[in-house]
């Protein structure tokens, strides 16, 4: 399976790339065509890890997720050495190193855990969803946050930061059971409107991944992943870049969006081209 999460990293698409890619928005991206992304530019540094003086609450709570997603991404901070202290070895020996340290690693893009899709598979840790946290006061679950844990230091993750992560979880969490069949892990068939998801994808999300959704290419060794091809696959981690935004790229969220909305986006894309040739 490919690692959406270590592709979008190559996808931080700003100053130059943006422009070439806005030029070329009609078409797919051929083969021949596949262009090398680069990373966002000193005049995206403050859309992507700053803060906006007076932060509204879906502002925050999109924050928090893309904290919750990949914090060092996320704040432009350096990545933890080694295995999170804390990470379930008996459990789990086959995920080690930085990626043990973010927070989905444990509780799934799905925020079920154990009892979601990473109830099986090499992400299994055994270990709960935050789905349970919903609702509760943000302060009281960045507490939570700073237990035995969660052993995050506020070098790592300031408290100002950790309550945007509190307040995602307090405010932000989706139940994706609504949408997505975990049997399959694929969108449910009729679900969202359709109609409404492409009017809102091609006057937004267009203008870095195309009207096709294949100006933006995470594949490698000739191989081609679009954010068609993602959706299909990964439909719960999408879920969280439409809500939230990939961290550490300039990337736009639709967290002001209803929930409605953003699941018909969700369904939307999910049936756009996956390959080269579709």
């Amino acid at each position: 399976m490919f690692d959406f999460g270590n592709r979008m990293r190559m996808a931080r698409a700003g100053g130059a790339a943006l422009a070439a890619l806005v030029l070329g928005l009609a078409g797919p991206v051929l083969a021949d065509e596949h262009r090398e992304l680069q990373e966002h530019g000193p005049h995206q540094q403050e859309f992507v890890h700053g803060a906006p003086q007076v932060p509204s609450l879906e502002w925050t709570i999109a924050a928090g997720g893309r904290i919750y997603d990949n914090w060092w991404e996320a704040l432009d901070r350096e990545e933890p050495e080694g295995t999170n202290p804390a990470w379930p070895v008996a459990v789990n020996d086959k995920q080690s190193g930085a990626g043990t340290w973010r927070c989905k690693e444990c509780h799934g893009w799905d925020y079920l855990g154990a009892e979601g899709i990473y109830r099986k598979g090499s992400h299994f840790t055994g270990i709960k969803g935050v789905m349970g946290a919903a609702g509760r006061p943000p302060a009281e679950i960045a507490g939570l946050l700073r237990d035995a844990n969660h052993p995050y230091t506020t070098e790592m993750i300031t408290d100002e930061e950790m309550l945007r992560v509190a307040t995602f979880v307090s405010a932000g969490l989706i139940d994706m059971r609504e949408f997505i069949d975990y049997d399959t892990r694929t969108v449910k068939v009729g679900v969202g409107d359709l109609d409404r998801g492409r009017a809102i994808f091609q006057t937004t999300c267009a203008a870095c991944h195309g009207f096709d959704g294949r100006a933006l290419d995470w594949g490698e060794d000739g191989e081609h992943n679009f954010i068609g091809t993602e959706a299909a696959a990964l439909p719960d981690e999408v879920m969280n870049k439409i809500s939230n935004a990939h961290p550490g790229a300039a990337m736009i969220n639709l967290r002001a969006f209803s929930l409605e909305d953003r699941i018909s986006v969700m369904a939307y894309i999910a049936g756009l081209p996956t390959g080269i040739d579709d």
